[in-house]
This record gives structure tokens, sequence and C-alpha cells, in this order.
């Protein structure tokens, strides 16, 4: 099988998916942006695009679409050159979230194409509007995120078939789109995150943490909102003060990944360090920035509960990952975490803005270890079931291939 990966920032969610293809024998290539700095065993092709600059009066609810296909026409410029010197896949499978695929098929009409449909933007029942306190409610922004997805609607239509990671994530695509798509999760590997018999992990300051040790955690790519960052932060002032021995990790950096940074330029970190103020014991709070997996996974084995809070939107993959390494996940309560974390049999879930909620359901998990060890066992076997990588999500994702494949 001649098989071509497109994603701007590959290996993407195909990181386990294109290794695994070469491995079984197949001519595996990539497309991704220029600016993408990871590198890999596949031969990769890179384009150059630089968004034009947009103006909101002209464009209006447009701008995102003119964004994304000028992506796409600057992909498929690249494709056609391949096709001049003879390439042709079998199966293209990318990532609709960037309009890369959009023009493919017209120059690969033989080929079978699969996009990764992570998330459809909807003007209800998701992410907008599901924040006050950082987001206007009111119909403009309604039809703002409706225009939006005008062009992962697109890519869906023109595709032979798309993946979503998870049923909520399928489900918020319109019900014409839903049946055009498989569930497939990415996939974490249990066998890596298995608990080990001893775990240690090295603070910034050099003081070493290890499992037993009363220590709290959480992780996001970057600090924001979207992530529920807020929410932690103010829940941290009673944990401390009620567990006195209670280290905390934040892992992450300080950009932002999906909502926007706060309008005075600052990150969310500094603005919620100057909210809370001397409320916080910040001798006790240690900020590691971005971390390489395996330290992640080390911190993971050290962590005696882990906070997870997210909005109606992409579900993390530090999630899953955190169960499968045997801690004790407090998520909040929102439909993609919920949908992988049963309260009180896999870990607990928590409103999302309940700030006292939260604060008293990360000091139970501290005090009381013991009385969650079932929750943590159940999480583990929950997620070896229906999310590891190597026993059920990738032989569906290269299953699907094969299938595409063969028409």
């Amino acid at each position: 099988m001649k098989l071509l990966f497109v994603h701007q920032n590959f290996p993407g969610q195909f990181l386990h998916l294109a290794p695994e293809m070469q491995r079984r024998g197949h001519d595996v290539r990539a497309i991704t942006d220029a600016t993408n700095g990871k590198t890999t065993n596949v031969p990769t092709l890179c384009y150059s695009f630089q968004a034009p600059p947009v103006d909101p009066a002209a464009t209006r609810l447009g701008r995102t679409f003119t964004m994304m296909s000028d992506r796409g026409v600057v992909v498929a410029r690249l494709a056609q050159k391949l096709r001049a010197e003879g390439y042709v896949p079998d199966v293209i499978y990318g990532h609709s979230g960037w309009g890369e695929t959009l023009f493919l098929k017209e120059v690969w009409p033989e080929a079978r194409l699969l996009v990764f449909a992570e998330f459809y933007y909807r003007g209800l029942g998701a992410d907008v509007g599901f924040d006050p306190e950082f987001q206007t409610a009111g119909f403009d922004q309604v039809m703002i995120a409706q225009s939006r997805a005008a062009y992962l609607a697109q890519a869906l239509i023109h595709a032979d078939a798309g993946v979503a990671p998870t049923e909520w994530q399928a489900s918020t695509h319109p019900p014409a789109l839903r049946d055009r798509l498989e569930v497939i999760f990415d996939g974490v590997d249990c066998d890596r995150l298995a608990p080990p018999a001893e775990a240690r992990f090295t603070l910034p300051d050099g003081r070493v943490l290890a499992r037993g040790d009363e220590v709290l955690t959480y992780v996001a790519r970057n600090l924001e909102p979207y992530r529920g960052f807020h929410i932690f932060m103010r829940a941290l002032p009673a944990v401390l003060a009620a567990r006195p021995d209670a280290q905390v990790v934040i892992v992450g950096g300080h950009e932002a990944s999906y909502g926007q940074l706060p309008k005075d330029g600052r990150s969310w970190k500094e603005v919620l360090l100057e909210e809370l103020g001397d409320r916080l014991d910040l001798s006790r709070i240690h900020f590691t920035g971005k971390v390489p997996y395996a330290r992640l996974v080390d911190l993971f084995h050290v962590s005696r509960a882990h906070a997870y809070l997210s909005y109606p939107f992409v579900l993390s993959w530090s999630m899953v990952e955190a169960m499968a390494a045997g801690a004790l996940v407090v998520g909040s309560d929102t439909p993609p975490v919920a949908e992988v974390l049963r309260d009180g049999e896999t870990g607990r879930l928590v409103d999302f803005f309940d700030v006292s909620g939260w604060s008293a359901a990360l000091i139970g998990a501290l005090a009381r270890p013991e009385a969650y060890l079932p929750l943590r066992e159940a999480a583990r076997r929950r997620v070896r079931e229906r999310y590891d990588l190597r026993t059920v999500c990738l032989p569906r994702q290269v299953d699907l291939l094969t299938r595409l494949s063969r028409g």
C-alpha cells in the first residue's frame, strides 16, 4: 500500500500508526508544514505557508475558511508536483483541522481519502459560551462558531471516511456527517505506562518525589481556561491549607493552544498567581513547563491525585495516560471526560465550575489514598480494555486503512 499522511505538525495523531505501517512493509510518506521541527523516519515533504493578512470587515464570517482553504491550495500545489513525478497514493490520511486535505481528491481522484475529524465547531452544546467568565455569550458567537465549521464539513464530504477519537467528539458533527465517521481512539501504551515497583520524579529545584508522597498533579499542553487551569488554581488554597505535606506539580506551557491569552499580554499563570496572591504557598507549587514524555510518565507514577479539567472540547491524551499509569483522576463532569471516566468507578467527577467541590475532592483523594485504590485499578483495566494502543486502537486503525486500500 502507498500511504500518504498529511498533518501540519506530523506525526501528530499518527505518531504510532505511521511507523507501524512502515514496519508492515508499506510505502509510507508524509506532508507537513515547513515550520514543523519534528523529525521521524518517514520520508517527509514540506510546504511553506504563511497566512495572508485578512481584513475582518471584508471577510466577516468567512475569514476562517479563507485561511484554511488557502493552506489547502498550497498543499494541493505540492501534491500536483508529486503527481507529475508519478506518485499516486492508495490511501491519504490527513487531519482536517487546518484545511490541508480540502483539494487532494482533485489531484488524486483514484486515491481513498481518510480524514481525522477531531472536532466540529458548533454554536451550542460545546465549548462556545461554556465559560461566561472568558467568553461573550450571544447569537453572534453562535454564528461565528457555525461559520468556522464550513471547511471541516467540506473536508469530510469529499473524503471516503473519517475517524473521530471519542463518541462525544463524533457527536459534535451534524447527523449528515456523523454516519461517515468511525470512532477510534488514538491509543495509549498501557505496557509502557504500567506502574513500576518504584517511581521517582525530580522537581526543577532538585528535590525528588517518590511514590507514596502526597503529590497532586495537573497537566496540559498550555495552562489556559479551556483546560480549567483557573478553576484548579482557585481550588489550591483550600487544598494546601488542609494538606500541609502536599506537593503540587503543574506541567504545561504558557502559550494558548485553544483559547486566547489575556488581553494585557500576560500568561494565565501570571494572572492567576496575582489573583490568588499570598493565599498560595508557592514553595509547594512546582511549575515545570513542558516536559519530555518519559518524565511525564514518571510524574504520573508518583501522583496520588491527578486533576483533569476540560471545556466540552477535544479530550487530552494525558487524562487517559494518567488513568493507565494508575493515578487517581479527578475530572471535570463535562462530556468528553465523562465518556471515559466513571464517577465512583474509575475516578471522580466534579462540576467544572465548583471550586469548593474541587477542593473537597482533591483533599479527600490526597488524604485517603488507600480508599481509592480500587478506583485506580479499575481505571487501568478500563483503559486497557478500551483504549490500549497495541491491543485495541492500533489494530483498528490498521484494519481501517487496509479496508480503504481495498476499496
